[in-house]
């Protein structure tokens, strides 16, 4: 199925509300006195928002270029006579709501209203889409050829993303003149709601549950090894990626399945459009086929005898409801591809009920049935510490109660108990002749804090490898819902909830100044689901003073990934190392973010040092 949301008579509010707040200035009114005789690039004007917005017009004339019968019912009709102007697009959609009676080929007549959808609604800061709704559409002639396709080549996207946004009008871009030989968003929406063509491309985004991949048009743009496309700063958002769909039902034409570094190969050809996941997206009426390129998950090296491995894995809302085989799955992954590290921290732990939220907090039963499963891969009998949070104070899934666990494994690595820590009892730093201590191990670092409101509280533990300690804080930071996409009218987009990561890093940062304070080359790894990039102001802050070293820099650029959101492979699980860590060997093991099967959607990672 398609990930458009369905749109219903609250378009026409949402226009309104935007019209009001001025949110969907357009450019000077195009002379259509009577909506009589306007064509599609008068609609489409010259901006991001149609100058006839809120008009009712007549006789739109156009070729049927595309059908989508689920989801955003509607098609999308294309003049054969365009104009010499390229920022006006020549195609636009045609929202019915019910299942429409058109047929590609077909030369139409229709009335309707422009209006202006914004997918996700206005607070998602997404562009609108231009389109004509309440249509009453005449079909003129049957069985015409489809206008010929534009194609999206690597020389036809700019190399630049997006203009500035506005600043009188609160850095929205929807105003401004739209130049696509300069900015690839301006590009893109030149073309909304056109034919349009890719030719054989790599896949940089797995086939998602919702029948969606992401390709490049640009294969050498920030390129790695495995056949992604890295996101490497906020300035560099590789603007070679286009999300595709297929118009094609998948009941009648199951959708391919594809993996990072496969190949779309042939013409993939469909109407231009815009939604909510993702922005501009190919609707195909034409798939190219999907070749396998083989991509194979990577397995790290086991650590030596004198060597302490510690990893952290994000196991995505795991719970004894769920099947036997992802328990299977994740323990083999930490058994053959994690090489069974010594420490592991995990993230998105949830309680022994799942979901149910009956103010259940234990998740006892959960650690259980996963420690199980590693035995049973052939892995070691891991231990596990943890504090239960209060009910449903740490956010996630309502009733789920996520936690971050330690596992360790005896055999190698001891646990230092320190009684006294629960969900609202910090654990502080004391330390004597030098030596740095927890009071509370494990504990909870500040849960008081208004950064952690609604948030998971940071796991500190104290270990013990080889007579010398090391402190392990997992963390769990909050994430990104609530951020504008890079495809906002707002340029920069709004990252609202970075806010409350940079308290967040704050604060662990002082804590880890805590400890070195007391023993300056204390053995200290920050590890978890930081949600945020090592280029971020979240990053900065959790190095600051020189306290913490974001390790995944000691990788090359185009290994710096843990997680593929919108065809980007980008860092959000993390581990640093404090200023005593000075050799190590790291990895981000590439298990899941580039595959279309995942057990979770992150990659863990590992880090392995002589303490």
């Amino acid at each position: 199925m398609s990930s458009s949301i369905p749109r219903s008579a609250a378009v026409a509010a949402v226009v309104s509300a935007a019209l009001a707040a001025g949110l969907l200035a357009g450019s000077a009114s195009a002379s259509a006195e009577d909506g009589a005789g306007v064509r599609i690039h008068d609609i489409q004007g010259t901006t991001r928002v149609s100058p006839l917005v809120g008009q009712q017009v007549t006789g739109v004339t156009g070729i049927v270029t595309g059908v989508r019968t689920y989801g955003s019912r509607g098609f999308w009709i294309q003049d054969t006579a365009p104009d010499a102007d390229p920022a006006t697009s020549e195609g636009l959609f045609v929202f019915t709501s019910s299942v429409p009676t058109v047929a590609v080929g077909d030369a139409v007549s229709v009335n309707g209203t422009v209006t202006e959808y914004v997918p996700g609604g206005l607070a998602s800061g997404n562009q609108s889409l231009t389109q004509l709704s309440k249509p009453v559409v005449t079909v003129v002639s049957q069985g015409n050829p489809v206008p010929a396709p534009v194609t999206i080549s690597p020389w036809s996207v700019p190399g630049a993303y997006a203009p500035e946004g506005d600043p009188a009008a609160d850095g929205s871009i929807n105003g401004l003149a739209l130049k696509p030989r300069k900015y690839a968003l301006d590009y893109y929406e030149s073309l909304e709601g056109t034919n349009v063509r890719i030719g054989t491309s790599r896949v940089v985004g797995a086939t998602d549950p919702y029948s969606e991949l992401w390709v490049t048009v640009k294969p050498w743009e920030n390129a790695n090894r495995r056949g992604g496309t890295v996101y490497g700063s906020y300035e560099d958002q590789n603007t070679g990626r286009l999300q595709v769909q297929s118009l094609v039902p998948t009941a009648q034409q199951p959708f391919p399945k594809a993996n990072v570094g496969d190949v779309l190969v042939g013409a993939t050809e469909g109407p231009l459009d815009f939604n909510q996941y993702g922005g501009y997206t190919l609707t195909a009426r034409t798939l190219g086929t999907v070749v396998d390129r083989g991509l194979e998950r990577e397995t790290t090296d086991g650590q030596r005898r004198n060597e302490l491995a510690v990893a952290t894995y994000n196991v995505e809302n795991l719970d004894p409801g769920d099947p036997q085989e992802k328990f299977d799955a994740l323990a083999r992954a930490v058994v053959e591809n994690l090489a069974s590290p010594d420490v592991i921290a995990l993230e998105e732990i949830q309680d022994d009920n799942g979901a149910k939220n009956d103010g259940t907090v234990s998740a006892a039963q959960t650690v259980k049935k996963f420690t199980d499963a590693i035995v049973a891969a052939g892995g070691p009998a891991y231990d596990w510490r943890s504090v239960d949070p209060e009910n449903n104070k740490d956010g996630g899934e309502p009733g789920g109660n996520i936690r971050q666990v330690f596992l360790f494994n005896p055999a190698r690595v001891s646990f230092t108990d320190r009684p006294g820590g629960d969900a609202t009892t910090a654990t502080g730093v004391t330390g004597r002749k030098g030596h740095a201590a927890l009071t509370v191990s494990p504990g909870r670092i500040d849960p008081a804090n208004a950064a952690w409101a609604d948030s998971r509280k940071p796991l500190a533990g104290e270990f013990v490898f080889r007579g010398r300690t090391v402190f392990v804080i997992a963390n769990h930071f909050g994430s990104k819902g609530g951020d504008e996409s890079i495809v906002s009218h707002h340029q920069p987009p709004n990252r609202s909830s970075e806010a409350k990561r940079l308290l967040q890093a704050q604060a662990v940062n002082g804590f880890v100044k805590q400890l070195l304070a007391v023993e300056k080359q204390a053995d200290v790894l920050v590890v978890g689901d930081i949600n945020d990039f090592e280029f971020s102001g979240t990053t900065k802050a959790l190095t600051d003073g020189g306290a913490l070293y974001p390790a995944v820099k000691s990788l090359p650029r185009g290994e710096r990934y843990s997680y593929v959101y919108q065809g980007n492979s980008q860092v959000l699980d993390q581990i640093l190392t404090s200023p005593g860590i000075r050799h190590f060997a790291y990895d981000s093991v590439h298990i899941n973010a580039e595959f279309a099967d995942q057990d979770s959607d992150h990659d863990p990672q590992v880090l392995r040092f002589r303490p």
